[in-house]
């Protein structure tokens, strides 16, 4: 290199040899004149061609000048026109900004002296080049720039511009260049322009600091949230998500931790975005649906719509009839027509930033994709050539790692964009969903259920979700497929066509598979289905098969129904390890079939590495592409589905209130006006031509028959129906109280508050007005119980008390109450319309609007509306109403002959009707030890319908109004903590963490060690196989070394594509056994884990079924089995096959270069470490996603059942707000979860990266000892890693995921038994033969932790005797038949029956010598014989038999399948009655010597009652009969009755001798009303 002054040029240049100036005629007239500009060569391409090549220094002085200069000056003016249009606040200045402002300052500095320098240089010899001052001029004025930029960005939230960043990177890079001519002039000269050189290197310097701070996030003021903040490295790495990891890592993570998501991305802002663009499109689809139907009408101008007959009263009903009948007929127009193809248009217009910004980078990286076997291609001939030059090997191996680099970050981003805009349009459809289900209409929300709209938001825009994700592989994969075969078409020519002919021809194959797959599917889920709803059944009857010992037969018949699902399972297991192994063998044999027409096609055709090795990289690329393309269209198909019904639902109509007027000014509070309504425009009106005005103030009664219209009146009012003429005008605002209450899940109080501030005197009012305080003194944590959906833990008469109690307390002008008082009791009732409705309760000077049926409360109200047929017949007061003698004198006449005369209602009627307000009254078995006893009772879905009457033994009868009075008001106040049980339920124990290793020990367990060691070594020789086939292709490779196509023996060629194919195949065949034998092997595993769950829980005690709820049951059965069965075992699968492929291609890249082995170390350790902190938090983000997702779908489907109370109220907004607020919960954890999984990939596709570059760079080092073939097979190989290692990754964290299913039924497996069935000492055959029990000091308690129920209980009861057995409610009566059956076990004492201790014996065998008749008749689906006898141990002359005893004969003969007649589930499809008697025909059946009565007959009416007692007395006269009685009257013929108290025998004797004493028993039955031992009717 000659000495720098020669390139600077001081006047040399001039007088060059006449050789330059014969050559530079060839020269362009650009260099001619870059030459002159620089005063030295520009370009000399000598210069590379040498060991130490370098470039020419004016080139790197301009054109290396100008490219990053030339980015910055183009992208600034838009930088800082997109600055100015959304600039914020401006933000405080920061250290950052201060040390980059004065680091360019320096810069600027360093420009200007250099600028004096060249203008003072001047040495007088010749003039100075022009580049020494237009450089430091350009310096100045982009440093300039840079200044001003740094300063706008204090306007924004992020402080560090990207474009700015990528400046500084180019110009490093550009600048390292002239950085190493100048170091490399002064080493050979070091006198050479020493001034201009420092420079040069301080300006390099400063460069470089401001490029390093650049990489830092700035915090900013305004936003807290650090993806917003983050610097342009730190989003492309994601760096600014390492907090959150870090977090989840030491702890498991919880929804305080998770950030928010960006303002842009919140619900709020997106839906309004969304809706700009909506409402115009839709307003288009709308006009062009009109066109539409113009042209059909006059196509068909007859077609005339029926209507009903004038007369006809119009109830729901009716019309729900009529809409049926019409959707038979003929599926409307109207109906089939909405509008159409705006919803894509709308969204895309919304999100057309983000996609087009994902677009162009899937391009630069499906281009980047194919720039990678050109490098290999060149790796590989740079490796066979010796005389190659150093540097160009070491240049390629870092242009590879920069291109896979830049792929990565390419596509990283991409994809966090995609799943982003996924996310987005989720929202944005979610959110429009639940915003027009506030406003659709009536007509068009009935032609949906509340299922299907819970599904438009779930599921269509879930796969619309899933769409976005991946649409842009539609025109990816066609580009990425045009671009592989083209390239693979230069080398290898047309025999390319053979390899994507077998290609495609698989698709189908596949395609036949799958369609087959879904076909067992759905087969499957069926068998599924059945299975649950067995369990289901046995779980709520737990009871009953433990009082019969009939566990045994359920456990069959579940496993019967496994044993066809297991059977399907392994099908379905077959067909996809045919899959799996088409999938294994299309690479392997593209590539056999390809090779060997291409050896074949011509004999010149020699396989040499480059085309080998460059081929099967782009055969890989063109794997993903095809198997993607099929996929992506079909998910696109079923996609297409769901718009369309989005489109339909979201382009529904909506209501039409046009017709209700609310004015301010009026002196009328209602007024009709000639009003007509309707349900359906297609109907005639419902509401006929009503004119009616209601005074401020005025208590207004609606009467009528039913169907007369009452609840349409109402509806209209609050616009819930269709205007057919009129208007009506409503002053105020108005409550509602529907007649089907609606109630929300929450706690009682946020029910009655409903949005509104708290008043504490005027809460306490309302709740004693509505009698809530009763209720609220038994349900655990009083008001702040918490309530079920749809109010699930209240009885009916309570959520109407809490729905009227809703109303009252927000303070409107009008309250429009539909028949609140219907689900009451008659005292309630009347107690209600003192307090609040009538003159002198809490509404009073309110307008009132009340639909009754209640004609006692007439006389108390204003005015009475009389309604028929939807008009009105007539109305004023009653008085007047009387004196008419119309329509209502006469209906009033009639009722009363059939109603006696009113009292004052009492608290405990002696009345056989059913109370719901006791519905949560303690029954005997609930003994109140701790409020969750009793609430688990309940939520065990064993829903005790006691008559009042038998509870009023219980409690001495005192007026209503002083029990409401005695409770204590303040009692309520102080209960803010939490009460024991106030919680509905033991919480569900969430593992958190690592799943401990002996969970997967016992899953390898469960699937067999042999199985597990023979899968294991299949999979190895399948690795075997893999290196074999490689390294044989690169032995075949290297012939093309030794001979070329003429003298290649045709032997050597068949033996190569023979081998070749033979061990491809091998590849296959491995697989396919591997896979075979585990799906056996997995099936087996599934056997074992369902068997062992299920026998455990039918062993468990019934304390656990009580404290467990049994939708937690289930889910073992229903999630965690199918997850075993189809999830875990496709999992582990996987990640043993991607653990085998890196080991081996690891094992490949060591065999030419082992010291690979000392780079494999840290890279490993980086993997494995990112890997642990990867899956702890995503494991964590994954549960939170679907702990937070279920909130939204329950808090719509609550929504769409209270529309109306919604709309009443016009609290729209809030539940729109607290709808959107749920989303953004469950928005946040998506969010996260989708960036820590770019951020796993971005970490990990660098470890791939790097292990490409290191062998790449291994290779250049070594090239000497190496062949071409080598690199080949090596860097082919590297390049695919990167993709295996994150999948590892992936199933790694799903296979953790999914062992949390045997982990949880693991834990249902060790659930502690209950005593054994059968045991050595087994009772003789006929006991027991006298039925003689003997209690001594029995003592017993319901857990561990509660206090005893039976406190030493001593009697003896003789053989054949009658034994009533009475007490207070909680005083032991149930835990007495519960300890004979040993469903409690003693706490002490014994039970001796006909000499044997019960204790001593077999659960089995002591239960099935016993009979109960239990309180609540429970059946199961399948036959009636079934349920009498499912051991089939009777004949069936036996069974008529019984069925004859139990009066059931004749209702059975009257069957068309008699005894085979199904049963549906809980046997819904008999009555109360019949069930009972079937559990009668149990008893009967089995005949032992020891009856017990659970009060069986608290649910029946006295026919049946009688019917029971009757066969009891005459069947069972020589059985020895304990009843526990909750009505006196039932036990008064017994021999003897046992009055317990508090767990203790209080008294036992005689009926006559107890009535004789003044003792309990005397009392109770004096409370009853009998006197004497005779008066025993009710």
């Amino acid at each position: 290199m000659a000495p720098l002054q020669g390139l600077w040029g001081t006047g040399k240049g001039k007088e060059e040899p006449t050789q330059s100036q014969k050559s530079r005629h060839c020269r362009s007239a650009l260099e001619v004149i870059m030459e002159e500009y620089c005063n030295s060569t520009f370009w000399n391409s000598s210069l590379l061609d040498r060991p130490d090549a370098d470039l020419p220094l004016c080139f790197e002085q301009t054109v290396l000048v100008w490219i990053p200069l030339g980015f910055l000056w183009l992208l600034a003016p838009w930088q800082l026109f997109s600055v100015y249009r959304s600039r914020t606040k401006r933000s405080s200045l920061s250290k950052f900004y201060l040390a980059k402002q004065v680091l360019v300052l320096f810069l600027l500095i360093v420009a200007a002296i250099d600028l004096a320098l060249a203008l003072t240089e001047d040495s007088g010899q010749a003039t100075i080049p022009p580049v020494r001052y237009t450089n430091p001029i350009l310096y100045i004025c982009t440093w300039l720039l840079v200044l001003v930029i740094q300063h706008s960005r204090l306007w924004c939230i992020q402080k560090n511009s990207w474009f700015l960043s990528l400046f500084w990177i180019l110009s490093v890079f550009c600048g390292t260049f002239q950085f190493q001519t100048l170091i490399r002039a002064l080493l050979q000269d070091s006198k050479s322009n020493m001034a201009y050189s420092c420079l040069f290197f301080i300006s390099y310097g400063f460069q470089i600091v401001i490029l390093i701070l650049s990489a830092f996030s700035e915090p900013s003021d305004l936003s807290h949230n650090p993806s917003s903040t983050a610097s342009f490295l730190s989003s492309i790495t994601f760096s600014w998500f390492d907090s959150t990891v870090l977090k989840g890592y030491k702890h498991p993570l919880t929804l305080e931790d998770i950030l928010d998501v960006d303002e842009g991305l919140q619900t709020k802002s997106v839906i309004s975005k969304f809706e700009v663009f909506m409402t115009k499109d839709l307003q288009k689809a709308k006009q062009a649906l009109q066109r539409r139907r113009q042209k059909k009408s006059q196509r068909s101008p007859d077609a005339t719509l029926h209507s009903l007959d004038k007369n006809q009263s119009q109830s729901q009903d009716v019309l729900v009839l009529e809409e049926a009948k019409k959707k038979k007929k003929k599926k409307s127009e109207t109906t089939k027509d909405y509008p159409k193809s705006w919803l894509i248009k709308a969204l895309f217009k919304t999100f057309y930033v983000v996609i087009l910004k994902s677009f162009i980078l899937k391009f630069i990286h499906d281009i980047l994709l194919f720039l990678n076997p050109q490098i290999l291609k060149f790796l590989i001939t740079f490796v066979s050539d010796p005389d190659t030059y150093a540097w160009l090997g070491y240049v390629s191996a870092i242009l590879m790692f920069a291109v896979t680099v830049i792929q990565s970050f390419c596509l990283q981003y991409y994809f966090q964009l995609c799943f982003i805009l996924g996310m987005s349009v989720r929202t944005t459809l979610m959110a429009s969903v639940y915003k027009k289900a506030l406003s659709l209409s009536n007509l068009a929300r009935r032609q949906y259920t509340i299922g299907e709209t819970v599904n438009l938001m779930s599921v269509d825009s879930q796969k619309l979700m899933d769409v976005t994700n991946y649409m842009h592989l539609v025109w990816s994969s066609v580009l990425q497929i045009t671009l592989s075969i083209f390239f693979l078409w230069r080398e290898l020519g047309p025999s390319v066509l053979a390899g994507v002919g077998v290609m495609v021809l698989l698709i189908p194959v596949n395609a036949l598979l799958a369609t087959k797959n879904r076909k067992i599917q759905v087969q499957n889920m069926k068998y599924k289905d059945r299975r649950l709803k067995t369990m289901n059944e046995i779980l709520n009857g737990i009871k009953i098969l433990k009082y019969f010992a009939w566990e045994p037969s359920f456990r069959d018949q579940v496993h019967g129904l496994r044993k066809k699902e297991l059977k399907n399972l392994l099908l379905f297991g077959q067909f996809q390890t045919m899959m799996v192994f088409f999938l294994q063998l299309t690479p392997i044999l593209v590539s056999v079939v390809t090779f060997s027409v291409y050896v074949l096609v011509d004999s010149n055709n020699v396989l040499n590495a480059e085309k080998a090795f460059t081929s099967i990289t782009l055969f890989n690329v063109l794997r993903f592409p095809l198997t993607m393309l099929p996929m992506v269209i079909s998910a696109m198909l079923q996609a297409s589905v769901s718009v369309d019904r989005l489109e339909k639902y979201l382009g529904g109509d909506d209501l039409d209130t046009s017709a209700i007027h609310h004015v301010h000014n009026s002196d009328k509070a209602v007024q009709f006006s000639d009003a007509s309504f309707t349900w359906d425009r297609d109907l005639d009106a419902t509401i006929r031509d009503v004119n009616l005005d209601i005074k401020p103030g005025q208590l207004v009664a609606v009467v009528g028959t039913v169907g007369s219209g009452k609840s349409s009146l109402i509806a209209a009012m609050l616009g819930e129906m269709e205007n057919v003429h009129g208007h009506i005008t409503i002053q105020g605002t108005t409550a509602y109280v529907p007649q089907q209450s609606w109630i929300q899940n929450g706690t009682i109080k946020d029910n009655i508050l409903f949005g509104s501030e708290f008043n504490e005197k005027k809460y306490q009012q309302v709740l004693e007005a509505c009698a809530l305080l009763p209720d609220l003194e038994i349900l655990p944590g009083g008001d702040m119980a918490e309530i079920g959906e749809k109010g699930i833990n209240l009885s009916g008469g309570q959520k109407q008390r809490v729905s009227l109690a809703r109303a009252t307390y927000q303070n409107s002008d009008i309250y429009i109450l539909d028949d609140p008082l219907s689900a009451v009791d008659a005292h309630v009732g009347k107690h209600i319309f003192n307090k609040v409705v009538g003159p002198n309760g809490l509404l009073r000077g309110k307008t009132r609007i009340l639909v009754t049926h209640s004609i006692h409360f007439l006389p108390q109200v204003d005015e009475i509306v009389v309604l028929g047929n939807g008009t009105i017949l007539e109305k004023g007061s009653y008085q007047d109403l009387l004196s008419k003698k119309g329509v209502f004198a006469k209906n009033l006449k009639t009722f009363m002959k059939h109603s006696g005369p009113e009292g004052e209602a009492t608290v405990n009627d002696d009345s056989e009707e059913d109370d719901d307000e006791c519905g949560l009254m303690p029954t005997m078995e609930e003994v109140p030890e701790d409020a969750a006893s009793l609430t688990m009772k309940r939520e065990n879905s064993l829903r005790r319908t006691l008559s009042r009457s038998s509870r009023s033994s219980g409690r001495h009868r005192k007026s209503l109004k002083n029990s409401l009075k005695i409770k204590n008001v303040n009692a309520l106040k102080g209960k803010e903590e939490l009460v024991k049980g106030q919680k509905l339920i033991k919480k569900e124990f969430m593992e958190t963490g690592k799943v401990k290793f002996s969970v997967y020990l016992k899953y390898l367990q469960s699937v067999g060690w042999c199985s597990i060691a023979f899968i294991i070594f299949s999979y190895g020789l399948n690795s075997v196989a893999f290196i074999g086939s490689n390294l044989w292709l690169s032995a075949w490779t290297s012939d093309s070394k030794n001979f070329n196509g003429t003298n290649y023996p045709a032997s050597q060629r068949d033996m190569r594509i023979g081998v070749f194919g033979a061990l491809g195949l091998a590849q296959g065949i491995f697989v396919l056994f591997a896979t075979l034998w585990s799906v056996y092997a997995c099936n087996h595993s599934s056997k074992t884990l369902h068997k062992q769950l299920l026998t455990n829980i039918l062993r468990a005690p019934m304390s656990f079924f009580d404290t467990t709820p049994t939708g937690r049951i289930v889910n073992r059965f229903a999630g965690d089995i199918s997850t075993v069965d189809d999830l875990l075992p496709q999992t582990l699968r996987s990640w043993v096959m991607c653990f085998f492929g890196i080991i081996s291609t690891l094992v490949m890249i060591c065999m030419p270069t082992p010291i690979f082995a000392v780079i494999i170390i840290p890279l490993g350790i980086i993997y494995v470490s990112v890997q642990m902190f990867y899956v702890a938090t995503s494991r964590q983000l994954r549960r939170l996603d679907s702990v937070t997702r279920s909130p939204i779908y329950s808090h719509f489907s609550e929504t769409v059942s209270g529309l109306p109370v919604i709309r009443a109220f016009e609290h729209q907004q809030r539940f729109l707000t607290c709808s959107e607020g749920r989303i953004d919960t469950n928005q946040k954890c998506v969010f996260s979860w989708i960036t820590s999984n770019r951020w796993l990939a971005v970490r990990l596709e660098l470890v791939g990266n790097l292990i490409v570059f290191c062998s790449a760079l291994l290779l250049v080092i070594y090239k000497n000892s190496l062949t071409g073939d080598t690199v080949g097979f090596v860097l082919s190989n590297a390049l695919n890693i990167t993709q295996t290692l994150n999948w590892l990754v992936r199933m790694t964290s799903e296979a953790e995921t999914n062992i949390v299913a045997v982990e949880r039924i693991n834990e249902y497996i060790h659930v502690e038994n209950e005593a054994p069935w059968v045991t050595d000492k087994r009772p003789p055959a006929d006991w027991p033969s006298k039925g003689e029990i003997q209690f001594n000091n029995y003592q017993v308690r319901y857990r561990p932790e509660l206090d005893l129920v039976l406190r030493g209980i001593t009697c003896h009861i003789k053989s054949t005797e009658k034994i009533g057995v009475v007490g207070r409610t909680g005083a032991g009566k149930s835990s007495l038949t519960n300890c004979l059956f040993r469903i409690l076990e003693s706490a002490g004492g014994q039970v001796i029956i006909d000499g044997v201790d019960i204790a001593s014996i077999g659960l089995h065998d002591l239960r099935g010598k016993l009979t109960i008749i239990p309180q609540d008749p429970i059946l199961f689906s399948g036959s009636l014989r079934m349920n009498l006898d499912p051991f089939n141990k009777y004949s069936d002359e036996e069974i008529w038999k019984a069925l004859e005893l139990a009066h059931l004969k004749s209702f059975v003969e009257g069957l068309q399948l008699g005894l085979y007649h199904e049963v549906t589930e809980g046997g819904d499809n008999l009555s109360i009655g019949q069930r009972q008697l079937l559990c009668l025909g149990r008893a009967v059946l089995r005949k032992s010597k020891i009856l017990v009565l659970d009060e069986a007959t608290a649910a029946v009416d006295l026919g049946t009652d009688n019917l029971i007692q009757t066969t009891i007395r005459n069947e069972f006269s020589d059985c020895t009969v304990i009843t526990i009685a909750h009505r006196l009257h039932t036990i008064m013929d017994s021999d003897k009755i046992m009055v317990l108290d508090n767990g203790k025998i209080a008294e036992y004797g005689s009926p006559e001798d107890l009535l004789s004493n003044t003792g309990l028993f005397y009392s109770m039955a004096k409370e009853a009303g009998i006197e004497n031992v005779n008066n025993t009717e009710l």
